[in-house]
């Protein structure tokens, strides 16, 4: 595989809530002069890993991100007649390692009994990681004894989690078991200029005959935008080789299903309420030895799409920012097209350039 791998596409979406705020207000970002809709790398890459595609393309090379671990050793230790004092007890022997212990107040405990075996921050954990928990849960169980010091040494460098090789793992608790993110996501916004509008809706009570009221039942109010999206990616494969124990094929499988997903899986915020998926009509792959760079300089001058299909010139601005790019710097990386409105290249086309 060539060292590094960039993706640049570009999908519409209608009218849509993809990725909230904390007012629950579609995310936006201000570049060029003008208010641009964005969904953040973070909606992405939970929406790529989680997707049925990714998780069926790489069965058994996918992580666990939680804070409740010792949940569920604890549900484990207790369903093998562990006593409940000593299943807690060991429960949180075993998450520490993975981060630091949270310390509850007593009303919270009251509330939630288990909030002790919880720690402070996600954890991911490797399927290999998960394993060891699970054999050494067998083994207090069985000889009904805690876990010792040694036994506690369960983080592992070498394990196969594709999504953690690609984006990354931070413990703040271990830094010498970090992984540094073979792929870098940016977050996607809008070609064109764009604004958060307003959606007044009611509902209407059924078993309400209107015979003293003809009001409605629930009124309320939700916010969308709409937009054509710009989506960078870019994958240092040597990374994902290393981050992977040295395994190419499976690497090579890892960047396929990537690229599948980032083409194909919306985020699903507000999908029920909107339907709003969507797949990439275009994408530009290149592949080469060069220090990657964003295309996203194509459009600080917002698409108006007067003339014409706001995707053609969407895609005639992006390839116009690569083209200028090449002739200043000179040479070029190797790429690959697929185009859906002007009828250029498919999916498989892009996966089999990027893994080659």
């Amino acid at each position: 595989m060539n060292r590094f791998v960039q993706l640049h596409l570009l999908v519409s979406y209608p009218p849509s809530n993809l990725n909230r705020d904390d007012l629950g207000r579609p995310k936006t970002a201000y570049m060029g002069g003008h208010n641009r809709l964005r969904v953040s790398s973070q909606s992405l890459k939970r929406a790529w890993r989680t997707s049925e595609d990714f998780k069926k393309a790489l069965n058994g090379h996918i992580g666990t991100r939680t804070k409740e671990m010792g949940r569920e050793v604890y549900r484990a230790l207790t369903g093998k007649g562990v006593s409940e004092k000593s299943a807690r007890e060991w429960a949180q022997a075993i998450a520490k390692p993975f981060g630091k212990p949270k310390s509850p107040s007593k009303e919270q405990l009251e509330k939630d009994k288990l909030a002790d075996l919880d720690i402070e921050q996600l954890a991911h954990f490797s399927p290999e990681e998960r394993a060891a928990i699970d054999r050494l849960a067998d083994t207090l169980a069985a000889e009904n004894r805690a876990p010792a010091e040694e036994e506690l040494h369960l983080l592992t460098r070498e394990h196969s989690a594709v999504d953690i090789a690609l984006f990354g793992r931070m413990l703040a608790d271990a830094p010498s078991y970090r992984v540094e993110a073979a792929a870098q996501v940016a977050h996607a916004i809008t070609v064109h200029a764009a604004e958060v509008e307003d959606d007044f809706f009611t509902a209407v009570d059924d078993l309400n005959t209107g015979e003293e009221d003809l009001g409605a039942g629930h009124m309320g109010e939700t916010e969308f935008g709409a937009g054509v999206y710009y989506l960078y990616l870019c994958i240092d494969t040597e990374s994902l080789t290393a981050n992977l124990n040295g395994d190419a094929a499976l690497a090579a499988r890892a960047l396929a299903a990537l690229t599948e997903a980032a083409a194909t899986v919306a985020p699903t915020g507000k999908q029920a309420s909107f339907a709003s998926r969507a797949r990439a009509f275009y994408v530009l792959a290149e592949a080469g030895a060069r220090q990657p760079r964003s295309l996203s300089a194509a459009f600080l001058a917002p698409v108006q799409g007067r003339r014409q299909d706001m995707r053609i010139e969407a895609i005639a601005a992006l390839e116009k920012e690569r083209a200028d790019m090449e002739r200043a710097y000179g040479g070029a990386d190797a790429l690959q097209v697929m185009d859906v409105p002007g009828g250029r290249g498919t999916l498989q086309e892009i996966i089999h350039f990027v893994t080659r």
